[in-house]
């Protein structure tokens, strides 16, 4: 796993979760668990596509936890998004031989990633980058995002492929997307330097109010979840 496929990760479950947030579609049901264990042996073997099918049906569990920690004056699209990052930190660190079901282990990294956002939320004035710190391991060492999204050395096939994924999707962000909504994806997704920004940040740069830059990126992920649906 490295930086593009972590985007990608990240950017696709927010585009699936907010397509069934805002829009009529119900959650996809939970793996059974004869299912769950298949998918995440293939996950072991490497099979990338394994982990999309973990991420996805496992997204009504990001939202439930969300909706518990929403309150006035936290932006509920951060929390989906760190609540998301929760989740594939989960399913990244995640043993077979652990003896507790990956539904448990995930709420409890998910709920601290949403502790650890609120927690710093005073400080978070300015830009969150891949390399900062945002927690700490068993062992007392810090953790930054980068280390949870992954930074194992990959093949050189699996770099260029990585890299063919992130142009598919600037593609299509640029296809569908007008200039104003392509800037609030990039800033909020951190697509041009990893520097990931927050609604009312990108409200503060762009001179508009928090709950449009809302809207737009709603907007935004709905259209690209309806282009990226295409061959």
């Amino acid at each position: 796993m490295n930086m593009f496929d972590s985007i990608i990760n990240i950017l696709g479950s927010n585009i699936l979760l907010t397509a069934y947030v805002t829009g009529n579609n119900s959650f996809p049901q939970p793996l059974k668990p004869e299912e769950e264990k298949y998918y995440l042996k293939q996950l072991e073997k490497g099979d990338i596509s394994a982990k999309g099918v973990l991420i996805e049906r496992n997204l009504r569990l990001v939202a439930h936890i969300v909706k518990k920690y929403s309150f006035p004056g936290k932006d509920m699209d951060d929390l989906i998004s760190i609540g998301t990052i929760g989740l594939i930190k989960a399913i990244d660190s995640f043993k077979l031989d652990r003896g507790t079901k990956l539904a448990t282990y995930a709420a409890k990294c998910i709920e601290n990633e949403i502790l650890m956002l609120i927690r710093n939320n005073k400080k978070t004035k300015g830009e969150v980058y891949l390399q900062d710190p945002i927690g700490i391991d068993k062992e007392g060492n810090e953790i930054s995002l980068m280390d949870v999204l992954g930074t194992d050395e990959d093949s050189v096939v699996d770099i260029v492929e990585y890299r063919i994924k992130l142009k598919k999707l600037y593609e299509k962000i640029d296809i569908c997307l007008t200039k104003r909504e392509k800037a609030v994806i990039e800033m909020r997704y951190g697509l041009v330097d990893g520097g990931i920004k927050t609604q009312r940040e990108i409200a503060e740069i762009l001179g508009i109010s928090r709950s449009y830059v809302s809207r737009i990126e709603k907007r935004s992920l709905k259209k690209l979840c309806k282009e990226m649906q295409k061959p």
